[in-house]
């Protein structure tokens, strides 16, 4: 089964963000708290999509270090990330840097960020949701 990094998210966006894919995609959710246990995590084992926070919750850095460093490392390249964040202003920059268009914990669920998301996840059966 496909593997999703959720990285940097509160315990409330964390549990509505692996619902929401459990729900619509056949996926199991890793969650680690800063972005070198992302890059740990992403050297341990093989995940389809990774999702970062604008702000790392636990510590208030900046997601983008994150797209930045993925981006900027041959092994981790071609891997897609999307940024969780409500702000156009933050998911152009985002995109800018390598990211693929990601979506706001306002627009969870809205057909245009599961779109998104089935671009790089299997969807869950009729009968298996």
């Amino acid at each position: 089964m496909p593997s999703v990094l959720d990285v940097g998210n509160c315990d409330p966006d964390h549990a509505a963000i692996r619902a929401m894919l459990t729900r619509h995609f056949r996926a199991e959710v890793r969650r680690v708290m800063f972005v070198e246990e992302a890059l740990a995590a992403l050297q341990e084992r093989e995940f389809a999509l990774v999702l970062v926070n604008r702000r790392i919750f636990a510590d208030d850095s900046d997601g983008m270090e994150l797209i930045r460093r993925m981006k900027a490392d041959p092994a981790l390249a071609a891997l897609p990330v999307m940024l969780v964040s409500n702000y156009p202003d933050a998911q152009a920059a985002a995109v800018a840097a390598g990211a693929e268009p990601g979506f706001g914990k306002a627009a969870l669920n809205a057909p245009q960020t599961l779109a998104r998301i089935a671009a790089h996840l299997p969807q869950q059966s009729a009968g298996a949701a």
